[in-house]
């Protein structure tokens, strides 16, 4: 380990996933004590209060990152559980450190930039940004209400909002796969017709963009384990935090850029219809391509973090690239576009 680098017992709530078998790996490569949590496979469950409780105290880290996959029919019982999967498991937590006699520092807990508005006007900043409405909105707040709901006063905690998390799982292998089938062109937005349930339940999603323009805002998996390196070592920063890189695109520019990774040299538009019926096959919602997330990590960029992968082109061509070498993800070298923008600060 590094001089310097942060160390001491790591607590992943959720490490059952893509990010979180990564931020585990990544801790015991740096030779930290890493604690699971989670379902089968993980060193405890979350029905064992009285184990989560022992791992907690006089830990240094807790990353709280459960929550069921948005990627799913919002179907009653999935909404349910959307919520309860991560309303419960941070209040888990929570209760947890509530026990310690030696609190951790600090306790990251997942949350998401869809919390903003359809935005196409502007960024959505910490200070400035505009929360939206509509089902995926009420989960984040009631997973940030959670998060800070009672006083730990020994415990500094982050709520990471995260774009779209890029890697070898998640979304992008399946962009890929779509623009080698020819399926990779971008996602256009047009009227749709919305029962009055799905309006109730606050899942339709209104046409607010044309041709592709929706935002994209991202980050590199590698990103996300520096950015919670670094905010170990920043006592000063607490509350919401973006974790997106900043140079958003626009879903056009998305699905350009996998094309030309994948040489696919076909990937005519998906219209609005074709997306619907497409959600419907897959299980998931086209809120998920279609809602405009402008996102900026504006207390990030004021504190002086540095991204490895600020842009887009240059962060899918170090997942590829890692997938061929086998190295992993977290430890990726700066892509070149870094370097480019560093020379030039």
């Amino acid at each position: 380990m590094s001089a310097g680098a942060p160390d001491g017992r790591v607590v992943i709530g959720g490490a059952g996933g893509f990010m979180g078998h990564a931020l585990a790996n990544r801790a015991r490569r740096a030779g930290r004590e890493v604690v699971t949590v989670g379902r089968a496979g993980s060193d405890l469950t979350w029905d064992d209060p009285d184990g989560l409780a022992r791992a907690v105290d006089g830990a240094s880290l807790v990353l709280g990152l459960a929550g069921k996959s948005v990627d799913c029919r919002y179907t009653p019982p999935n909404r349910a559980e959307i919520i309860r999967s991560r309303v419960a498991t941070t209040a888990a937590i929570a209760e947890a450190i509530r026990r310690a006699a030696a609190p951790p520092a600090l306790w990251v807990n997942s949350s998401t930039a869809t919390i903003y508005r359809h935005a196409m006007d502007r960024p959505q900043t910490e200070r400035e940004g505009e929360l939206g409405s509509g089902f995926s909105v009420d989960v984040a707040r009631a997973w940030e209400a959670e998060l800070f709901r009672d006083e730990l006063p020994a415990t500094r905690r982050v709520a990471m909002r995260s774009a779209i998390v890029l890697g070898s799982g998640g979304v992008l292998p399946v962009l890929r796969t779509l623009a080698r089938a020819g399926l990779g062109g971008s996602a256009w937005d047009g009227p749709w017709p919305v029962s009055a349930a799905r309006r109730a339940a606050g899942t339709a999603h209104d046409p607010g963009s044309r041709r592709g323009e929706q935002r994209f805002s991202w980050i590199h998996l590698g990103d996300i384990a520096r950015i919670i390196d670094f905010l170990e070592t920043r006592p000063d920063i607490e509350g919401p935090v973006n974790a997106s890189s900043p140079h958003p695109v626009t879903n056009r520019r998305l699905m350009a850029l996998v094309r030309r990774h994948e040489r696919a040299l076909v990937g005519p538009p998906l219209q609005r219809w074709m997306l619907e019926l497409g959600a419907v096959a897959l299980r998931t919602e086209t809120e998920l391509i279609l809602k405009s997330r402008w996102v900026v990590p504006q207390r990030l960029l004021e504190a002086g973090y540095r991204f490895h992968h600020p842009r887009l082109d240059g962060a899918i061509g170090s997942i590829v690239a890692a997938e061929r070498s086998g190295a992993g993800e977290t430890d990726a070298p700066p892509s070149a576009d870094e370097s480019t923008e560093a020379a030039a600060a």
